[in-house]
């Protein structure tokens, strides 16, 4: 079988070579078989030679098919193609067209850009011109509003437009028209001088028109003027001088009037009704001007600050905070106007509170002028200011009011010490220190009542009780040094009586006892004058207790008596010891020397036991030995003194003790000398 196929042509080699290496399972294959098994129906010898025409004649019909199905696209195919040739006829045409048609209208073109830029430029000069005739010039409604026309918004508006040209002038300046510049600077200085002149004569002619009432309605226009009249001080100036001297004159009509007609149909009452209450009349003079002064300052503020809110809590401390701070144009000015309204009140009301100060008031009514008024001098500088003629009236006022009080004081306190009263039995207070107590516990009680500014401080009240309580003092003083004068004059004639009698039948520690009490009359004579001032001083002291205005005071006191007290107890135990002939020989105890006590004449055994045994006497005697201070009003203050004298005495008698017990001293039997230890002493004497 190989031969034969080696055998065959190359080409059917080459045939049959290529089916029998192609693949009969492809898809192509087989969807061609399928294809064929549709219109091969019989596999004869005849089919199978026919085969190749049946394909290429079915092929044809389809091809055919196919041919006939696109005739009619290719026919529309035919007629789009005509009609995209006659459009391109057409386009061609038009090309042509607009060729010729752009080579004719060239120039026209040309000049239309032309114009047009020149249409621009002038439309941006037109423009300039008008922001210049808006910008620097006036319009002639504008000018006759300036000059003609009665004053009202228009006029304003028109003077709001020349400030703004003159305002643009300057720019101007800063370019290279400054000859433009100047020349439209006087121009527009010409009429805005011409305006305001008219609005300050305007201006003036309404403030005129404020005196007439008294409580007048300032107009919208008229603020408007007065803020545009604040651009030029001296014109301001001379309105302000109107508004000033205006009210100035109806302020004082109107005060006259409440002094002697009152108000509309006798209400309220004129206050010189009560001029017999001095505290009324000068609180309603006072509150008068303090309510006069807050409308007129909201008058003023409205008028001359008309930008400034007014507020019933800002006129308290607005007006001369922003003063003395330097805030605000127009503040000086409502100072030097409001300062300058008051003026004219100060005069009356000052005569009229010197009457009162010199009718001779009483001393409280002196001290609550004097603090009325303060607080009002506070009160009404906290408004106006502390440098005007008002506040300076009521500060005069307030320092005569105060001297006045003073002087009462003063007239009181020299009658005092002119006929100084004589001490009671009892070594009681006189009269007079509770009088002035009284006194005192009176204007402390209208002080601590009275008000006071939150700006002003309260008010000194030490020098008031000095003034009423330093007289007293003085005052008892005196009374004491006289019963002491008196007292020692007593005591020497009842020395020389008792000199005369006999001394011989006595015992040694009796005299020495009665040897020196005529020796120490002297100074216990100053006991009942000690015992008074402590009482005197007690009983300013007591009352004043509770005050805290008088707390200083009230520890000075108590230093006074504490002093008294010491002096008091050391003089009473000098003459204990003067009695029992010790206080001569105390340096002695208290020194120590080189020669022993004993050896010594005036401390010897001898003499040491008696004056020892004179003082075991009094301290070991009757109740009446020792002072107990019964004419001493204040328990607590009588209990001290028995304790110093008591602590005093066991402390001298404790040195005596240690002298003796020391062996230095030379004592041949100290415990017989000295019977008693220091303890023993201080438990009979119950310290």
């Amino acid at each position: 079988m190989g031969t034969t196929v080696a055998g065959l042509a190359p080409g059917l080699s080459r045939k049959l070579k290529k089916v029998l290496e192609s693949r009969i399972d492809t898809p192509d294959l087989l969807s061609s078989l399928n294809t064929l098994s549709s219109f091969y129906d019989e596999n004869t010898p005849q089919s199978r030679r026919n085969l190749r025409s049946n394909i290429e004649k079915r092929a044809l019909s389809i091809n055919r098919e196919f041919v006939d199905a696109s005739l009619a696209a290719q026919l529309a195919l035919d007629s789009v193609e005509n009609e995209v040739n006659a459009l391109a006829e057409c386009c061609d045409s038009i090309a042509k067209a607009l060729n010729s048609c752009s080579a004719s209208t060239g120039d026209i073109i040309s000049t239309t850009e032309r114009l047009k830029q020149e249409l621009e430029t002038t439309t941006q000069r037109q423009e300039i011109v008008a922001c210049f005739l808006r910008d620097y010039q006036l319009s002639p409604e504008e000018i006759n509003a300036l000059r003609d026309e009665e004053l009202n918004e228009n006029f304003f508006k028109a003077l709001s437009h020349v400030q703004e040209i003159h305002a643009n002038c300057k720019v101007l300046l800063r370019t290279h028209h400054q000859r433009a510049g100047l020349e439209l600077m006087d121009m527009m200085a010409v009429y805005q001088e011409g305006a305001y002149e008219r609005l300050c004569r305007w201006v003036q002619a309404e403030c005129r028109k404020l005196g007439d009432t008294d409580n007048p309605e300032v107009g919208e226009l008229l603020k408007t003027a007065v803020r545009y009249l604040r651009e030029r001080s001296v014109l301001f100036k001379y309105c302000a001088e109107e508004v000033a001297n205006m009210r100035h004159n109806a302020l004082f009509r109107r005060f006259i009037s409440a002094l002697t007609r009152g108000g509309p149909g006798g209400l309220p009452r004129p206050i010189e009704v009560h001029a017999h209450d001095p505290l009324r009349y000068v609180g309603d003079m006072l509150g008068w001007l303090h309510q006069a002064l807050a409308s007129e300052h909201e008058l003023v503020q409205v008028l001359l600050d008309p930008d400034a809110v007014v507020d019933t809590e800002q006129t308290t401390n607005k007006l001369s905070n922003d003063f003395e701070n330097g805030s605000g144009k127009a503040e000086p000015d409502l100072m030097f106007v409001l300062d300058r309204i008051f003026e004219g009140v100060c005069r009356p009301f000052k005569l009229r509170v010197e009457q009162v100060l010199q009718s001779q008031p009483s001393l409280i009514v002196s001290y609550k002028l004097s603090n009325t008024l303060e607080f009002y001098s506070y009160t009404i500088s906290d408004l106006l200011g502390r440098n005007t003629a008002l506040c300076n009236t009521l500060w005069v006022l307030k320092d005569a009011a105060q001297k006045t009080f003073f002087d009462i004081l003063k007239g009181r306190g020299e009658k005092l010490l002119r006929y100084p009263p004589l001490v009671a039995v009892d070594l009681s207070p006189p009269p007079a220190v509770r009088e002035g107590v009284s006194l005192l516990l009176e204007i402390i009680d209208t002080h601590n009542s009275m008000m006071f500014p939150a700006s002003g401080q309260k008010p000194a009240f030490d020098p008031v009780i000095s003034a009423i309580l330093d007289p007293i003092i003085q005052m008892c003083e005196q009374a004491a040094e006289a019963h002491k004068s008196k007292g020692a004059g007593h005591s020497s004639r009842r020395s020389r009586m008792s000199s005369d009698s006999g001394q011989l039948t006595r015992s040694s520690v009796d005299a020495i006892l009665s040897n020196n009490s005529s020796a120490s009359s002297s100074q216990t004579s100053e006991t009942p004058s000690k015992i008074f001032l402590i009482n005197c001083l007690c009983s300013i002291q007591q009352p004043l207790s509770g005050q805290d205005v008088a707390a200083e005071y009230v520890k000075r006191l108590g230093a006074m008596i504490d002093n008294h007290l010491h002096v008091l107890v050391e003089k009473e135990v000098d003459g204990i010891l003067r009695r029992c002939n010790l206080l001569e020989k105390m340096p002695q105890f208290h020194n120590e020397v080189g020669t022993p006590l004993a050896e010594m004449e005036d401390t010897s055994p001898i003499i040491l036991s008696e004056c020892l045994k004179a003082l075991f006497g009094l301290i070991l005697g009757s109740e009446s030995s020792l002072p107990e201070f019964e004419m001493m009003q204040v328990p607590r203050l009588r209990s001290e003194a028995s304790v110093g004298v008591a602590r005093s005495l066991a402390e001298t008698y404790e040195l005596i003790y240690n002298a003796i017990m020391d062996t230095k001293n030379g004592y041949p039997d100290p415990r017989s000398l000295a019977r008693h230890p220091p303890n023993q002493i201080r438990t009979i004497l119950g310290i």
